[in-house]
Parts: C-alpha cells; structure tokens; sequence
C-alpha cells in the first residue's frame, strides 16, 4: 500500500490522467488469476490504479536486477520466475497455486510475457491459464489502452496523455481441465485484444 501511494503520485510529473472501468469486476470471493497486456515501465503506474489489496505480481527473474524498478517491485512482494527453466518455472506456479489457496490471494500476470508497446497484443503464453485451471480459479482480464498516442520507445519521445483501463468481468473455469487451457487462452486474449483496440480507438 505505501509502494502504490507513492506511485501513483508519479502520474502528475510525466502528465498522465487514468480512466477506470469495472473495479467491481475484482470483488470475487477467493481467489482469482488477473492478466493484463504489458506495454512498458509505465505499467507500474496503471497498476497501481487498479491493483487491489489481496494481490500479488508474478514477473520475471530479470526484473530483480532492473535498478530501482527492481527495487520496487522486490519489496512489493513480486513473485519471480526463471523463464529459462521450465522446471524451475512450473515448480513457483506449482506453489503459487497452493499459496493462492491457503493466503487467498490473487495472482497477477503479464501472458504476453514481455513488454509490447506496438498497439496491439503479442500471443499469449499459457502459463497463467494452466495455473487457473489447475487451482479452478477464475481469469479476470484488465486491459489499458495503448500507449503508442504519447509514448515511442524507439525515439523516447514522451508527451502527456490518457490511459484508459478496463476490468472485464471474470472469466470461469470451474470444471475445466488441461485439455481445455488452449481455448481458454485463445478466448482470453479474442475479448482483450478487442477491447484494446475500442479503448485506444482502433478500427481494427
């Protein structure tokens, strides 16, 4: 909590207005899996306008050693994950699964699995699928609009401007089994990519 409100403070110096839709969508009993697209650093911000209480970020192992971002991240309680070890990887969401029970927490993820700032979304991976359906748990996706209006990465051109982010209602997945995982991820990234392009204004 005292992470998000100095972030969120951060908004004012680079500019940045937040409109949020469907903070409701968060109040499941128990726990739950939240994927959102991942655009760049300026995430950490969006986040914590909608981050609830009872959650916690799974990220990669490279992120420990990012600077002060690394920092940050750290002491918020990021589990991380050495995606260069697929034993090492399945082993944490193995336990995440469990503490996810026993804590009653929700997992936040990033399925895209790296930062993509092109305006549209990047195939996800199934790693957080696989875990909502192994802890029978339901996917609640949020989705910000694209950055690419105020911020270019390439020539670090950056103005001020508005994000928009929508909570979308829960996604179940009581009773489904592996065999159904691959749907579920396709059907998740159909309704985020969809949505990301009627919050930025994208015809297509």
């Amino acid at each position: 909590r005292i992470i998000r409100t100095v972030v969120r403070t951060f908004k004012y110096f680079f500019g940045l207005r937040f409109e949020v839709e469907g903070l409701e969508h968060f109040k499941v009993e128990g726990p739950a899996i939240i994927v959102s697209n991942h655009q760049s650093t300026l995430d950490m911000m969006g986040l914590m306008e909608v981050l609830p209480d009872d959650c916690v970020q799974v990220g990669k192992k490279e992120l420990m050693y990012a600077g002060t971002v690394g920092l940050v991240i750290y002491l918020g309680g990021v589990i991380f994950i050495n995606r260069k070890s697929t034993t090492s990887a399945k082993m944490v969401m193995a336990e995440v699964a469990k503490t996810m029970a026993t804590d009653n927490v929700k997992v936040w993820v990033y399925p895209e699995g790296t930062r993509n700032c092109t305006g549209d979304l990047l195939p996800f991976k199934k790693g957080a699928f696989h875990l909502a359906v192994q802890a029978q748990v339901p996917v609640i996706p949020v989705v910000y609009s694209s950055f690419t209006t105020f911020y270019n990465p390439k020539t670090n051109l950056f103005t001020s401007g508005k994000i928009k982010v929508k909570v979308l209602p829960p996604i179940d997945t009581k009773g489904l089994t592996s065999d159904d995982v691959s749907d579920l991820t396709e059907r998740c990234f159909r309704t985020m990519r969809e949505t990301l392009f009627m919050l930025s204004g994208n015809p297509s």
